[in-house]
């Protein structure tokens, strides 16, 4: 098969699936995963699909821009209220609570139970706003640059920040949770962030309302295996489902 022929067959796979797995290409198109490579390479270049970790996803604006913040505020409030409260109520006094950016994290800081005596350490100066006149609580914030908007705080400051604290209870902000490609979001510095909490917090739990199942943002955080749970406001199913079963992803519905 020449190489325009595959390159047609594979864009025609990724536009159809949304997302296709490296060594599913190599079964279908009869080639080596070298090949695919370089055929992913030079697709990605010319901008119609996206290099994932193990294969490629649709390069449609749709799976990979995040909407602006007032219109996520906006959008599925309820929903993220009630996951909020599903996240607070995993919370017990005493523990290090990390608490990520985004609309749905900063449900979780207004979720907290009133009397809550605990340590909360944050990326988000929102979150940090929510919760700075809260006599039980002690507030830590990352430091960093700050991006507009969410107001989240990224860079080596922030990586230096977490790299020293120890979460009981970590929430992570999501932009998207597939079944093969794990848990992504769509800035690179808040992933290295992210990936930083992941590895010193003893329980990691990312925030996904329904409308996240099976989108692929633009960087990938972590495989499914690297959660402790999920906490959203529908059960998943399907292969989503599956996979977190297969993982042991303990999943929290509000």
């Amino acid at each position: 098969m020449l190489a325009a022929e595959r390159h047609a067959r594979i864009t025609e796979m990724v536009h159809s699936a949304q997302i296709v797995r490296t060594d599913v290409l190599v079964r279908e198109l009869g080639v080596s995963a070298e090949t695919i490579r370089r055929d992913l390479l030079a697709l990605e270049e010319r901008g119609v699909l996206k290099r994932v970790h193990g294969g490629a996803a649709s390069a449609e604006p749709s799976v990979f821009q995040e909407l602006p913040v007032e219109e996520r505020r906006r959008l599925g409030a309820g929903a993220k209220r009630r996951i909020g409260q599903a996240a607070a109520s995993l919370v017990r006094d005493g523990q290090i609570i990390m608490i990520d950016i985004g609309t749905t994290a900063a449900a979780v800081a207004h979720a907290l139970p009133p009397k809550l005596e605990a340590t909360v350490v944050t990326n988000s100066l929102v979150v940090a706003t929510e919760l700075a006149d809260r006599p039980g609580l002690d507030v830590l914030v990352s430091g960093g640059r700050v991006r507009s908007g969410d107001l989240a705080l990224s860079d080596a400051t922030a990586v230096r920040f977490f790299s020293n604290v120890y979460p009981d209870l970590a929430f992570l902000g999501s932009g998207g949770l597939h079944h093969e490609v794990g848990l992504t979001d769509y800035y690179l510095d808040e992933i290295t962030v992210r990936k930083t909490v992941l590895h010193n917090a003893r329980r990691s739990y990312a925030l996904v309302a329904a409308e996240k199942f099976g989108r692929i943002a633009g960087h990938r955080v972590c495989s499914l295996g690297e959660l402790t749970g999920i906490v959203t406001d529908t059960e998943p199913d399907g292969e989503l489902k599956a996979a977190l079963d297969d993982h042991s992803v303990e999943i929290v519905t509000a």
